[in-house]
Parts: structure tokens; sequence; C-alpha cells
């Protein structure tokens, strides 16, 4: 297990660069923080690269990985690498996965201009959930943001991320349905056949494009008996994504 105490180290320097999506894309590598997340990227099959940890950490970090992959660091190191205002002491650094081919996509759910890091996080991890393998994100935030990555709780690497334009995703959708998502004027959910299709959720602010309705196959809206107008977009996508497939 090797020591890193300055902040000014070379290797510290080109992991705090990993905070961007630019030094995310020139490394082919994201930053994961705290042990709860990189228990559960570890354990879904993505090894880290190296994890760096303050010396009451250790013992944690000893039980996912060999000592090999453990640099241990002081607090003033992790501040630097970290996102967080109050880093948990635990900072893993995990290879972006390559982008699957398209003949793997499947049922789950297209993100259409999610710019919400907290919100695509959690709709990745309600995909996950529900056991489906596909997640195509169209001109959103980056899925490997450390945000994203903290909110999915790991389960982004149970996942297939294909990052297309609508056009790529029409093109390999092939027998799919798109399922649109929108605030009124679509079919309960319970009206609607599932099976293979994609959910299309829509950004928070414009829902989906209106050029790209005209593409879905089917429209749901959910019930707001209480009078509200719309929800978050990961509430109304996770709530949808349970009535369509927790029983199926």
């Amino acid at each position: 297990m090797k020591q890193i105490t300055s902040r000014q180290n070379p290797e510290i320097i080109a992991v705090s660069k990993l905070k961007n999506a630019k030094g995310r894309s020139q490394q082919n590598r994201f930053i994961a923080e705290g042990l709860r997340t990189c228990s559960a990227l570890v354990k879904a099959g993505l090894n880290p690269l190296q994890i760096y940890v303050t010396e009451p950490n250790i013992d944690h970090v000893r039980s996912l990985v060999s000592i090999d992959y453990i640099t241990e660091t002081t607090s003033e190191v992790l501040d630097k690498i970290s996102q967080t205002k109050t880093p948990s002491g635990i900072i893993g650094v995990f290879p972006i996965k390559p982008q699957p081919q398209p003949s793997k996509l499947s049922e789950g759910i297209v993100l259409a201009q999610i710019t919400d890091p907290g919100n695509m996080g959690t709709l990745i991890r309600t995909c996950a959930a529900m056991d489906k393998k596909s997640v195509v994100i169209i001109d959103g935030v980056d899925p490997w943001n450390a945000k994203v990555i903290q909110a999915s709780a790991g389960a982004i690497a149970q996942i297939d991320i294909f990052q297309w334009t609508w056009q790529e995703l029409l093109h390999y959708k092939k027998n799919l349905n798109l399922i649109g998502l929108i605030v009124h004027g679509g079919k309960s959910m319970h009206e609607i056949n599932t099976k293979n299709a994609l959910l299309v959720i829509g950004s928070e602010a414009q829902g989906i494009p209106t050029e790209w309705l005209s593409d879905c196959d089917q429209f749901a809206t959910l019930a707001m008996p209480g009078g509200i107008e719309s929800l978050n977009a990961a509430v109304a996508g996770s709530i949808a994504m349970y009535l369509a497939w927790a029983n199926q």
C-alpha cells in the first residue's frame, strides 16, 4: 500500500481532473465517493483502478480490494479530489465501461435531456432495481459525473449505458416500442403493454421535445388526484417504472 501526502502529487492532480467531463473523457475513468458506492460498484463487477483512503478507513477498504489498489492519503489530499463538502474518507477511481454494441439494447429507459445529475442517478438506480439493463442518454448530463454515480448508489455498474442521439436511438431500437411519459393526455400505465419497451423520460423543465413525441408508439400519464401539475423527473420516472415492471 502506497502513501500520498501532497496535494501537488502528479497522480492526485490527474485524479482531480476527473471532476469535469473533459478529464473523464481523456482518462476514460471516473470518481466514486464513499464506502457504500464503491462497494456496490465492486460487487457489480467493476474493479477500481485505485482507492484513496484516510487511515481510519483502511480496514473497510481492505475488505473490498487487494492492498495493491489502496493508497493511504490525508484529508487535505482527499479534499482536492472530492466533489462533496464533507469527503467520506474513501474515494475510488474506476474505469468507464465501454459503450456496448447497439445489439445489446433491451428493455429499459431513455433519458431525454435530463440535466440534473441527482435525477439521472436516481432514475438509473430505479431502472436497475426493476431489473432492466438499458439506459439510453440523449443530450443529458454526463452519466459518469460523480453526483450521478453517488445518486445511483453504484447501480450504474449493473446497467448498459448508451449515449446516443435521438436519430441513433430510432435507428437501433428495432422492435422495441417507445413509451413517452407525458404530463397530460396519456394512458394509465396499467392500460399499456410495457413488454419489449423503452420508457422515455423527458427533462425536468421541458419534458420530451415536441419533435420527438411523434416517434413514440404510446404515451403514459401518471394520475394526479391531488391536483399537482407535475412531479420531479426522478420521482415521475421511478413511479412509472414501478408501475410498468414491478409485477412483470
